[in-house]
């Protein structure tokens, strides 16, 4: 765990958003452990980023969060779905990685009650979909990522074969921000959004052999 605090605290924000595709996200909920992979990031740089919550340095009590330690929660709510992000750099540099999506592995079938039925892909293919799956609630917010209930395993993460860089989702009318490919995913896993299905790893789901 300690290599992976020293790579928040000493890598770029890209580079944690890459770097945290095939970690081992696991949530000890009320109901038991639920836990996947992560498959599908986006990163958010702060000021300078148009899309980002701290744009402009922009400072509320919603953003606290935001201007903590690397590692610290940052959970808000969009249409009515709470959305799961990590703090990436220092104190007082308010950047950040949302977490779009995760392949489910523990407590799969308490998921599905979570998500009211929902099943396959549609567990956790979304930011608000993978937040219900593992009954992340807002009481989360401000905790560590290191060492709370919710949590990042490196022991147990994953290595993708391939990550393709896309432009981040929903982001409209925010100039050169707009494009800018700082969306990861595992190129072939099933549970990433708005792919074809022609590019889907059905055998090895994206994740190199070693990890069978």
């Amino acid at each position: 765990m300690n290599e992976t605090i020293d790579f928040f605290n000493t890598k770029s924000t890209e580079e944690i958003a890459q770097f945290l595709l095939g970690m081992y996200l696991e949530h000890e909920s009320e109901t038991g452990i639920l836990a996947g992979y992560i498959v599908d990031t986006e990163a958010y740089l702060g000021p300078e980023d148009e899309a980002a919550h701290s744009y402009g340095l922009r400072d509320t009590p919603r953003l606290k969060a935001m201007y903590e330690k690397p590692g610290t929660i940052y959970l808000y709510t969009m249409h009515t779905h709470l959305i799961l992000n990590m703090v990436t750099q220092e104190k007082d540099k308010p950047q950040g990685v949302m977490i779009r999506a995760i392949e489910p592995v523990i407590g799969i079938n308490q998921m599905e009650v979570n998500r009211k039925g929902k099943k396959g892909v549609e567990l956790s293919n979304g930011p608000g979909k993978l937040v219900e799956a593992l009954d992340i609630k807002k009481e989360l917010y401000g905790d560590s990522i290191f060492d709370s209930s919710l949590r990042i395993v490196p022991e147990k993460r994953k290595t993708p074969k391939k990550i393709i860089s896309l432009p981040r989702i929903g982001i409209p009318n925010k100039g050169i921000w707009t494009e800018l490919p700082l969306r990861y995913v595992v190129s072939g896993n099933p549970y990433i959004s708005k792919q074809s299905k022609s590019d889907i790893d059905q055998k090895a789901f994206g994740w190199k052999e070693e990890n069978k």
